[in-house]
């Protein structure tokens, strides 16, 4: 019996130009992209396993999939990869790990963060979202700390009726303010989300802070048991999975974007 080796590979994108992660018949998605990329180099029809999806148009400046392969890979395959890959997608790093480390299935925990510019900059349109108002940060702050409390999410997902429970653990909720005045960035950190969970609670922050959407009105959302109808989601372009967390292993984000955005002077927000 031949040895099966599993290989973790840290990965970001630039989700502007595809159809999310997942392979979709007739659609361009960053697993097809990597999978016949990958399949090339190796000579092997290879399938790649990611650690969950990204709808259309979202990014990831931290993302994670795993492949098996029957032999120990002794050249730099990262190089390979990044040379016949787009420009958009960026292999990071590879790890040989055994095989009961699954990329979706042992992830702990994941963050998503979402990135809100003010005024009109051609170089964010693919990367921030375009909210041309005046937000009130304090209520937004004080709604994020309540979400923060809550763990039933029916209210805030897409097609309720096909989501496997809507009970998340929700480790952390962060507001941040760039030190100009010009970006504002929410961040979301729990053990699992559900389908569109993300865009509609950042669209339901930023109701909060147009003054559309009251406090106490949020908090009968989540405590309603009725499910509510024409939810909006904020647009994706400004969302990105931002760090999934391992037992097994360390993650440090280590994308240059990513990287490039903390390096700004981010102040998180605490209500008053």
């Amino acid at each position: 019996m031949e040895d099966i080796f599993r290989y973790f590979v840290q990965v970001a994108y630039n989700g502007a130009n595809y159809h999310g992660w997942q392979r979709q018949p007739g659609q361009k998605t960053i697993q097809e992209e990597i999978e016949t990329k990958l399949s090339e180099i190796l000579h092997k029809t290879t399938v790649c396993i990611g650690c969950g999806r990204t709808d259309s148009k979202v990014h990831a400046s931290q993302f994670f999939f795993h492949f098996n392969y029957h032999l120990d890979i002794d050249f730099d395959l990262v190089f390979r990869l990044n040379k016949n890959l787009s420009e958009d997608i960026s292999i990071l790093e590879i790890t040989k790990l055994t095989d009961d480390h699954h990329a979706q299935l042992s992830a702990k925990s994941r963050t998503y963060d979402y990135l809100i510019h003010f005024k009109k900059v051609p170089h964010l349109a693919q990367l921030s979202s375009l909210y041309p108002f005046k937000l009130n940060i304090n209520d937004m702050a004080k709604a994020i700390k309540l979400i923060g409390k809550q763990d039933n999410f029916m209210n805030f997902c897409h097609a309720p009726s096909h989501q496997n429970g809507f009970i998340c653990k929700i480790v952390s909720t962060k507001l941040f303010v760039l030190s100009s005045g010009n970006m504002i960035r929410f961040q979301f950190k729990a053990n699992r989300f559900l389908q569109g969970m993300v865009k509609i609670l950042s669209q339901t922050l930023i109701d909060v802070g147009r003054g559309e959407l009251g406090l106490n009105e949020l908090e009968n959302i989540f405590t309603s048991t009725e499910l509510r109808e024409n939810i909006t989601p904020a647009f994706p372009q400004g969302l990105y999975l931002s760090e999934v967390n391992y037992s097994f292993m360390e993650t440090p984000n280590i994308s240059s974007f990513f990287s490039l955005m903390n390096n700004q002077k981010w102040e998180e927000v605490v209500e008053i």
